[in-house]
């Protein structure tokens, strides 16, 4: 693949390594957004079909993302901390259950699970960072799996960790859940456009993805995936459009019991959003076209010649098979100089974020060889 910074609204003259906070915008995606604002000049000309057909398209497209077999798991979300509510909704633990989660992991993945096992007293297991740079994500990965155990009713967690990168075992940790009868929901937020996933194969019972950063959509929706664990669910809202028939617009007072097909219960309310929708599937489109696998062969190709740059100044990189080649968490033995680090930064115009005690950086398709040379002033300087 060759970079593809010209489909994007970056200026040359800064180096933008920041996917992982938010992704800059795609001008196809900008168009869609522009079309879709436009639209509502004319409301006579939206019809009841317009209130599901893109939506259905953007669910076949990122079913097709994930390898998911039935569009109709997939449902569109304002955030990802509504989808881990419609989880924590249907979460029944008892008391000497316990739900676990990784050391210093994002809140939205963190903050329900805190509030179902307050209220229903259960245990909160946080499974924290070996202290040492040493296979450190393999140790991690040996520590999750010693954790899961008979009373564990669900491990939420990321496929890496947004802070540094770290790639965490989805198909190991699924077999030991499936194992003790515990459920898997993982945050795809910063993995999911860039790294691939396949339903088949990890089998979660749900994924909730954010779709601002590496999805390369809007800010405010999101997409998420529910397997059949939560097909007799109660979602966190009762809004008409997810009810049996309701694209019967003439019938919506004949009120219905039944929700529609598969997961569709758990969509949000005003999910046609005809601004959103069509940016965010603009971008899974251009996604899909380039492929996953490649764009994170492209990071990889971008950042292997100048990580072992890095090291000999004494930064510490995790090993490549123990972190995604997107999201890079760069670490120094001794503390950063953080005055002496964010004017570096300023200085050669590299934007990445700071996260915990990781130098955070996260490269995508936009970025080329120019980029990583300021980012490599920047830090060794």
């Amino acid at each position: 693949m060759k970079c593809q910074r010209s489909k994007f609204m970056l200026p040359r003259k800064i180096a933008y390594l920041n996917c992982a906070y938010m992704a800059p915008q795609m001008k196809r995606v900008e168009k869609a957004g522009m079309k879709g604002m436009m639209q509502k000049r004319h409301p006579y000309k939206v019809s009841p079909e317009d209130f599901f057909h893109d939506s259905e398209t953007l669910r076949t497209m990122f079913a097709e993302l994930i390898n998911a077999d039935n569009p109709k798991r997939v449902v569109l979300i304002p955030s990802v901390s509504y989808g881990m509510a419609n989880v924590a909704k249907n979460l029944i633990l008892k008391k000497g259950d316990n739900v676990i989660v990784v050391g210093e992991q994002f809140p939205s993945n963190v903050y329900p699970w805190m509030g179902v096992c307050k209220d229903q007293d259960a245990e909160l297991v946080t499974v924290a960072a070996p202290q040492t740079f040493e296979n450190r994500g393999q140790k991690w990965n040996h520590d999750i799996l010693e954790k899961i155990n008979e009373r564990t009713k669900m491990v939420a967690i990321g496929h890496v960790h947004w802070a540094d990168g770290t790639l965490f075992d989805l198909v190991a940790i699924r077999a030991k859940t499936k194992a003790v009868g515990a459920l898997l929901v993982i945050d795809g937020t910063q993995s999911v456009g860039a790294l691939p996933f396949d339903c088949a194969t990890i089998q979660p019972d749900a994924l909730i993805c954010a779709g601002y950063k590496w999805l390369m959509g809007a800010y405010s929706l999101g997409l998420a995936y529910y397997g059949p664990a939560f097909d007799q669910g109660k979602p966190v809202e009762e809004n008409w459009i997810n009810r049996f028939e309701s694209e019967n617009f003439g019938g919506l007072v004949q009120y219905q019991e039944n929700y529609q097909d598969g997961a569709l219960r758990y969509e949000v309310g005003e999910h046609s959003n005809f601004i959103l929708v069509p940016m965010l599937l603009t971008a899974v489109k251009q996604i899909r076209q380039w492929g996953v696998g490649e764009i994170q062969q492209y990071c990889k190709n971008l950042t292997a010649p100048y990580l072992p740059i890095l090291q000999e100044y004494g930064y510490h990189i995790e090993d490549s098979g123990s972190r995604g080649e997107h999201l890079i968490g760069v670490r120094s033995k001794t503390r950063f100089d953080m005055d002496k680090l964010k004017k570096n930064l300023t200085t050669h115009k590299v934007y990445l974020s700071v996260r915990g005690d990781a130098l955070r950086i996260s490269p995508n398709v936009y970025n080329d060889e120019l980029d990583m040379k300021r980012l490599m002033k920047a830090l060794t300087m």
